[in-house]
């Protein structure tokens, strides 16, 4: 007797892809975690291929090797002999960051694509519709509409469109933006068996490869922050490290605006992914540090510069990857104080929200 047998249906990902793609895959990121380290992401694949038998007898590490350094993807240094990873890994890496959080997205040749609640000669047709008024545009006449009402309003026999049958069909307006990243590289990033930086790396990468792709008119500009704060280009990210570092939040909020009133956008807003308080300041040379407890002399400065970038109307999203009850009452605070957004998440809902504030350009506390 012939009959159906049904078991569970478990997808291969990996299915159809060739030997070099699938060590590929394990091996962009283990260079995020090594942060683009090739000789110890190199000693973790063979690790790894040693316990999950990732190659066979027809290709080998080796082999995996040979296709990075022949396609371009890794290159000797001609000064000291180390292997290093070329622009084209540098992107490769963005690029599989922003598949693995935000999915795969198609470019817009828009001018800007961000959604707006103003309506009138905008970008993008929306369900709302109104009666013709003088300076609008003749694209914005919807023909179907407006035959319509002369018919109705005229007949058939005597068929003629005034200026009062004629009717508009409404559009939104989308807008540019301009965003600073801030990320928090203080040694809490990687204390108590916890990696913080990496997820916070991905996310900086996918955005920024977002923004280059589907948003090619916004501007992103990337900070690091520790005992001090600079700017790092996108090209930078994947060797992003912690360093022995306090938190000096003041500093990269002083940056980011500094950066922001140079852009010319209307729009202009700040993220910051941190994991705890502000421990640190600088006067003039002198650093002034306090890693027990919220410090409030550090604690003013911050929520001064919160107040003066509300006034600046550049908003600001804290993404909060702590879970201390009196660190997130901080940010409250801050928040509150700067009318901005904070999303106290774990580690794997970071991009997420991060994408859905982006977005949106919503502002409210969760």
């Amino acid at each position: 007797m012939r009959g159906i047998h049904f078991s569970k249906f478990e997808p291969d990902e990996q299915q159809g892809k060739s030997p070099f793609e699938k060590l590929l895959d394990v091996f962009t990121q283990l260079l995020t975690y090594t942060s683009g380290d090739v000789s110890e992401a190199l000693q973790w694949l063979t690790e790894l291929d040693k316990e999950y038998q990732l190659t066979n007898e027809d290709y080998g590490i080796g082999d995996f090797i040979q296709e990075l350094r022949d396609k371009g993807y890794i290159r000797e240094n001609e000064e000291n002999g180390t292997i290093q990873i070329t622009g084209k890994t540098e992107q490769n890496i963005r690029k599989r960051a922003l598949e693995e959080i935000f999915g795969k997205l198609k470019k817009s040749s828009q001018v800007g694509n961000h959604n707006t609640r103003k309506s009138g000669q905008g970008d993008e047709l929306n369900a709302d519709s109104r009666p013709f008024q003088f300076g609008d545009a003749l694209e914005q006449i919807d023909m179907t509409a407006s035959i319509r009402n002369a018919q109705i309003n005229h007949g058939i026999d005597s068929f003629s469109i005034q200026q009062d049958d004629l009717e508009i069909q409404e559009t939104d307006f989308k807008t540019q933006t301009s965003t600073a990243l801030m990320i928090d590289i203080s040694h809490s990033m990687v204390l108590y068996g916890e990696d913080r930086i990496t997820p916070a790396k991905k996310v900086a990468m996918a955005l920024s490869e977002l923004i280059t792709t589907r948003y090619p008119k916004d501007t992103l500009d990337i900070i690091v922050f520790g005992n001090d704060a600079w700017q790092i280009e996108i090209k930078d990210l994947p060797y992003l490290q912690v360093g022995p570092f306090h938190t000096n939040t003041v500093a990269g909020l002083e940056l980011a605006m500094d950066i922001l009133r140079r852009r010319r956008n209307p729009n202009k807003q700040i993220f910051m992914i941190t994991d705890g308080k502000p421990t640190c300041l600088k006067n003039g040379k002198e650093y002034y540090k306090n890693s027990f407890g919220l410090d409030r002399k550090i604690l003013n400065r911050t929520l001064n510069l919160a107040a003066q970038c509300k006034k600046l109307k550049i908003p600001i999203t804290t993404f909060m990857v702590a879970t201390d009850p009196w660190l997130q009452k901080f940010v409250t605070e801050f928040t509150e104080t700067n009318n901005g957004k904070a999303f106290f998440s774990g580690l794997d809902k970071l991009g997420q929200f991060l994408f859905f504030d982006f977005e949106n350009g919503k502002r409210k506390l969760l």
